[in-house]
């Protein structure tokens, strides 16, 4: 199962907050307000995932510090920086350590909400991946050392009377593991199965 996602918004400005939830709940799209950096690392849940729109000026720990917390925390949320004035040091700065987006206010609510879409549909294609490769390794490790080692002189691109000499079996025993291990990886072919395996950088 994926981490739930939502949109954290860190603004000292109730507007913003307000402008920003409003959109993205007429979305579906699950957001927590906080008005200071503070409120949200008192507050913060690890089981989520998501994004974060983080005022820089805001009252007590700042925008930069916050962000420096978070990794040092291990919090690895992709940041939306909104400022009403910003340097070129501190926007490299905040690029550097991360950031995925730097917004000078004031801006168009609707290109906050532009930049919030672009990293979740960039998460839930990460999850997906994710998944998949899970997904992918389960199935490997549910083959014998025998499979993974007939699999491994498949990939290698040896044929099947090659195998048989190599391992001192019969040419019909390698043919019953080949079977066996398109269908324990759920493969229609051992060319898929070179596909699924260099992607997911399988190791023998």
């Amino acid at each position: 199962m994926t981490q739930p996602t939502r949109v954290f918004i860190i603004d000292d400005d109730e507007a913003i907050r307000d402008s920003l939830q409003l959109m993205l709940e007429t979305v579906d799209i699950d957001c927590q307000l906080f008005s200071s950096a503070e409120e949200f690392l008192e507050r913060f849940d690890m089981e989520l995932s998501g994004c974060i729109v983080l005022d820089l000026n805001l009252p007590g720990m700042n925008g930069i510090e916050l962000q420096a917390e978070l990794e040092r925390r291990n919090i690895r949320l992709p940041i939306i920086f909104l400022t009403s004035y910003g340097t070129v040091p501190i926007t490299v700065q905040a690029m550097k350590s991360g950031a995925v987006d730097f917004l000078t206010k004031p801006v168009a609510i609707e290109d906050i909400f532009h930049c919030i879409q672009v990293e979740l549909q960039k998460q839930s294609q990460n999850n997906d991946e994710l998944e998949s490769e899970k997904l992918f390794l389960q199935k490997f490790n549910t083959l014998s050392a025998r499979e993974k080692q007939i699999l491994q002189l498949v990939l290698a691109g040896n044929a099947t009377k090659e195998i048989a000499h190599q391992l001192d079996i019969s040419a019909r025993t390698v043919e019953i593991h080949r079977t066996q291990i398109l269908k324990k990886m759920t493969s229609s072919s051992f060319l898929e199965l070179a596909s699924q395996c260099t992607m997911h950088n399988v190791t023998f």
